[in-house]
C-alpha cells in the first residue's frame, strides 16, 4: 500500500507543477495574431500584385528579344494570324526559321493564366505584345494594360 500511494502523490505532485493555458490566455494570443494579420496581410497581397506585373513585364521583355531574333533569321516579324507561336513552332510560310527562339516548348501564358495578345502591325511600332493585366479586360477600369515597348 505504502508503494501506491507514492506513486499517486508522485503524479499528483507533478500535475501541480505543469501548468497549461487558460481560456483568456489563449484567446488574447489569438487576437495578437488576427490585429498582427491584419496590419501585415494586406502589404503583402500588394507585394504579390506587384510582382505578377512585373513577371508580365519580364516576359514581354523576353518575348520582344526573341522576335528581334526572329526578324533577323526571316527579314520579318510573325505576322498576327502567326503570333507568338512562330517563335517556337516553324510558320509554314518560314525558310530562314531558326529557331525555337524561346526556351520554353511553348509560349507561356501571362502571370493570371491567360495569353499574351499580340499584334504586327501595332499602333506605333512593328508589333504589340499586350497583357490585360489582374482584370482581364484591356480598358476595364482601374486595370493597367501591360504593353509591349518595342522600337
Amino acid at each position: 500500500m505504502d508503494g501506491v500511494r507514492r506513486f499517486f502523490h508522485s503524479r499528483s505532485v507533478r500535475r501541480e507543477g505543469e501548468r497549461g493555458f487558460t481560456l483568456v490566455e489563449m484567446l488574447v494570443v489569438i487576437t495578437i495574431i488576427g490585429l498582427i494579420m491584419a496590419l501585415v496581410g494586406p502589404r503583402v497581397l500588394n507585394y504579390l500584385g506587384e510582382s505578377k506585373v512585373k513577371t508580365a513585364r519580364i516576359q514581354i521583355e523576353s518575348f520582344s528579344s526573341a522576335l528581334d531574333l526572329f526578324y533577323l533569321d526571316n527579314g520579318r516579324y510573325p505576322t498576327s494570324s502567326e503570333g507568338l507561336p512562330a517563335l517556337v513552332q516553324r510558320p509554314a510560310n518560314s525558310l530562314a526559321w531558326n529557331g525555337p527562339y524561346l526556351k520554353t516548348a511553348s509560349v507561356p501564358a501571362d502571370p493570371w493564366g491567360r495569353p499574351y495578345k499580340y499584334r504586327s502591325p501595332g499602333d506605333h511600332a512593328p508589333y504589340e505584345i499586350t497583357s490585360a493585366g489582374p482584370g482581364g479586360e484591356s480598358g476595364s477600369a482601374g486595370v493597367a494594360e501591360i504593353k509591349s515597348t518595342s522600337q
